[in-house]
């Protein structure tokens, strides 16, 4: 029992990614070139295979998403999914203007370029085809959802669920059990072209903005959602600080969903209508991930090209990226791999970036996990102000046709 309790926080991804790179750190100067190489070579390894499987994964999981919305009200399912998708959305654009703003306080960092005797050692001999990507199999996704949704004929819906079951199997039970292995080989890299540094130096200061511009972000959802009453705002916060901190603790969002629905069913006026919400939002409706991932992407990509994206590129990336969030839902542990080549083909991340965003996402895993259950509390108020007047006005049309 005593070996159990100790060797249990092993289990957490953050604590393996940091004993490796500590390990890795210890024996750097003792290696050869090949073997730094050697493992930056596992790294890319691991994300061809991804990048090779995301667009079939993410069709199945969104369009079992969709599927999974059908024994619900029609007007309830439209309602929910716009709302989601709105408030992921708003919260992207707010970490772009947030990104502008800490872009004025932060120092300009031009990273070092990278030796050209440093490279992979392999790479994989298929080439991937221009169409074959994720944001292809999002629109896959949603049709063949659709479809499955009017169609409802069992053994679409079945295969649909088949496929998303598989794909779930080899995100979370391979992929996701590989982030230190990707993560190590990625820093391998940055370590011996001397970017760590400079990159340390830098998104020190990152983490506070970000850290403020996330706890201002929830203060106003709670802050609308109580009517702009600050009484009604702390008491609102004060319902669901008991799910963020388990969520913290536990770094899973759905297993902290008894605690949350009894936190934001609080805060309602029709507390049942809890219930109904939070499982469909669960790891659906993501504000700290949307925050915390997108602002990241943004200074990122600021470090390395030196300027700002522009709206149009932010706009492009943010349609998908909202889009991408749908197909999370049952990617507990690996919803980051879906979310890569994202990065990559619309903010045309190299692979020095793509290490950078995934570090992060490990070791900011609590504060995304507890921000996202806290978030999801305080929009299930915003989300009942929005549906009563809805509710009420489709009853009085459908009133009439009687």
């Amino acid at each position: 029992m005593l070996i159990k309790r100790i060797l249990n926080p092993l289990r957490h991804r953050g604590i393996q990614v940091f004993l490796l790179l500590a390990v890795y750190f210890l024996i750097a100067d003792l290696l050869p070139l090949t073997a730094h190489q050697g493992l930056y070579t596992l790294s890319l390894f691991i994300k061809d295979l991804l990048v090779w499987i995301l667009p079939i994964t993410v069709g199945f999981f969104i369009a079992n998403a969709i599927c999974s919305f059908m024994h619900h009200a029609p007007i309830f399912i439209v309602a929910i999914i716009l709302f989601e998708a709105i408030s992921n959305f708003s919260s992207v654009f707010y970490a772009f203007i947030c990104g502008h703003v800490a872009a004025d306080y932060l120092p300009p960092l031009q990273m070092s370029t990278i030796h050209s005797d440093f490279d992979a050692l392999w790479r994989l001999p298929l080439i991937k085809p221009t169409w074959w990507s994720a944001d292809k199999g999002t629109f896959a996704g949603v049709l063949l959802g659709c479809i499955a949704a009017i169609s409802k004929t069992p053994a679409l819906r079945q295969t649909i669920y088949q496929g998303k079951e598989v794909a779930q199997w080899v995100l979370t039970r391979v992929f996701a059990r590989l982030i230190p292995l990707f993560v190590l080989g990625f820093v391998a890299r940055m370590s011996q072209t001397h970017l760590l540094h400079q990159i340390g130096a830098h998104y020190g200061m990152l983490l506070i903005w970000l850290v403020i511009f996330l706890a201002s972000y929830l203060v106003l959802l709670f802050l609308f959602g109580s009517g702009l009453s600050a009484e009604g705002t702390v008491k609102s916060i004060k319902n669901l600080l008991p799910a963020g901190g388990i969520a913290f603790l536990s770094g899973c969002s759905l297993s902290t969903m008894p605690w949350t629905i009894e936190g934001a069913a609080k805060n309602l006026q029709n507390p049942s209508l809890a219930k109904a919400i939070i499982p469909a939002t669960t790891n659906i409706q993501q504000i700290g991930d949307c925050i915390v991932n997108t602002f990241l992407c943004f200074q990122i990509y600021r470090c390395f090209y030196g300027h700002c994206p522009d709206l149009m590129t932010w706009m492009s990336f943010s349609i998908i990226f909202v889009l991408a969030r749908f197909a999370t839902a049952a990617v507990l542990g690996g919803a980051i791999f879906i979310m890569l080549p994202i990065y990559e083909k619309y903010l045309s991340f190299n692979p020095e970036m793509i290490a950078i965003i995934l570090a992060f996402n490990v070791l900011l895993d609590p504060l995304v996990t507890s921000s996202n259950v806290i978030a999801n509390g305080a929009l299930c108020r915003i989300f009942e102000k929005m549906w009563i007047p809805v509710l009420n006005a489709s009853q009085s049309i459908l009133a009439r046709f009687r």
